[in-house]
């Protein structure tokens, strides 16, 4: 407005005054405030008072509906309220959105580690490190391949209450006390290549140690189990097995669900052992096994161990005509080259993922890091990290101030829901004991020549489900 309302009505009350003044008694001028009407003028001082108290009254007015403004602006704005069972992330306007990944970065499985964090730092890149509108940031801690790095790890990330989400770990004997830490803290841990069947397993009279919040993106050893057996009894006609493990919850596993299910197709377990981690010689354990040869070894363990294995049966009489099956423990593009010749004729169980988009996944792999991705799970943390994503997307809640909240339940409930996500490695649907993996990922390669002698990788598909000829 032009003119302020206060000083508009002080000229109006000025002009009333000048005009009563000509009628009214001159006499009695008031001593205080001179220029006013004079004190004794009953008349003119009711006049005033009622322009004094109407003025005062707009005034009051005016303040209480500033006032209203203020306190409505102020409800709008209000931080929102956290409603989650079990507790929710606070991210303040600036705060980032602080996703964990938990692998083994370090020592003889580093390769896994060094697998998964390419795979999840790619989804975070094609989402331009951004979600909800905020920077990701992405820390991580070495998980190792053992229970102690697991149970390490893990307490460290729970102690930071801006960690939204763990994605990991790479072993499954590192998650046996991570899962625990990491449910009773309230938090969401998505696996992208732990196995073991007891981690989805919630009986525990039956050696199951899930706990609500895990989850994993690959398939389970209950169904590589069975994919061994199958290919082992129906494909190499094989009729008597042996295995051996190395003690660890993933290793000790596959090699029951296998043998469960080559006994079952008709087969024979011929002998049932177990090496230890760090061990060099396999002679003792070979020579035991030669004793009665098998149709075929299936020992699904990790490097060193399998590579002495590998290398010193050629050299145990009675195993030469062994069929030599192991996992994806060994799906590491260092096994061909660390055992050389050996190596050759190996059969492994392992995913297998294919498809435009897993081609151009790998486009971006190269170009960010200048080589083949050096294990087979890149592309299960590359839909992990995009699964946890998409499910902070959907549970987020932010106010009017800016402050925004994750619901630590809501985001386990969301990812429990999920239903033919499509990720690199096939459609993804989750258990309520939280497995998720694509089931038509699981194959058979074969090493050969080219991965011996010529640095080619992955291997050659020798075998897959439900399909009559090799790749």
């Amino acid at each position: 407005m032009g003119i302020h309302w206060r000083r508009l009505r002080q000229r109006q009350l000025s002009k009333r005054v000048q005009a009563g003044s000509r009628f009214l008694p001159t006499t009695g001028i008031n001593p205080v405030r001179p220029g006013l009407l004079p004190v004794h003028d009953d008349h003119a001082q009711e006049w005033i008072i009622e322009e004094i108290g109407m003025t005062r009254f707009l005034f009051a007015l005016i303040v209480i509906v500033l006032l209203g403004v203020s306190l409505a602006g102020a409800v709008l704005a209000q931080e929102p309220t956290c409603e989650d069972a079990i507790g929710c992330v606070t991210l303040a306007p600036d705060d980032p959105v602080t996703i964990a990944w938990m692998q083994t970065v370090s020592g003889p499985t580093s390769f896994f580690g060094d697998d998964a964090v390419g795979g999840i730092e790619i989804a975070m890149e094609q989402r331009d490190y951004t979600v909800l509108g905020r920077e990701i940031e992405l820390i991580g801690e070495d998980s190792l391949c053992n229970p102690e790095g697991g149970q390490t790890a893990a307490q460290r990330l729970v102690s930071d209450p801006q960690v939204v989400a763990i994605i990991g770990p790479s072993c499954s004997s590192a998650a046996v006390p991570a899962i625990p830490i990491a449910s009773n803290a309230g938090f969401l841990m998505v696996s992208p290549m732990t196995t073991s069947s007891a981690l989805t397993n919630p009986d525990r009279d039956a050696g199951g140690v899930w706990m609500p919040g895990f989850f994993r993106t690959v398939y389970n050893n209950l169904l590589e189990g069975a994919v061994a057996a199958q290919f082992a009894y129906e494909e190499l006609d094989a009729r008597t097995m042996a295995t051996i493990h190395d003690g660890s919850n993933y290793a000790f596993d596959l090699a029951l669900a296998t043998e469960r299910n080559f006994v079952e197709f008709g087969g024979e377990i011929t002998f049932s052992g177990a090496v230890n981690v760090g061990d060099t010689d396999m002679s003792a354990i070979l020579t035991n096994i030669a004793s009665n040869p098998p149709d075929v070894l299936f020992f699904p363990i990790f490097q060193p161990e399998g590579d002495y294995l590998v290398a010193q049966a050629k050299f145990i009489p009675g195993l030469e005509d062994v069929i030599m099956l192991t996992a994806d423990a060994l799906l590491v593009e260092g096994f061909p080259i660390d055992s050389g010749e050996a190596a050759l004729g190996v059969m492994l169980t392992g995913p297998a993922v294919t498809g435009e988009p897993y081609e151009a996944f790998l486009e971006l792999w190269f170009d960010k890091y200048g080589e083949a991705p050096p294990s087979g799970f890149h592309a299960h943390s590359f839909d992990a990290a995009n699964m946890v994503l998409d499910a902070i997307e959907a549970v987020a809640i932010t106010g009017e101030d800016g402050t925004t909240l994750v619901g630590r339940q809501a985001l386990r409930d969301a990812f429990a829901n999920y239903r033919d996500f499509e990720g690199l490695t096939g459609n993804l649907s989750c258990s309520p004991t939280g497995d998720c993996g694509a089931v038509e990922s699981m194959v058979i390669f074969i090493i050969t020549e080219a991965e011996v002698f010529e640095g080619k990788w992955p291997p050659t598909i020798l075998w897959k489900p439900g399909s009559e000829e090799s790749e």
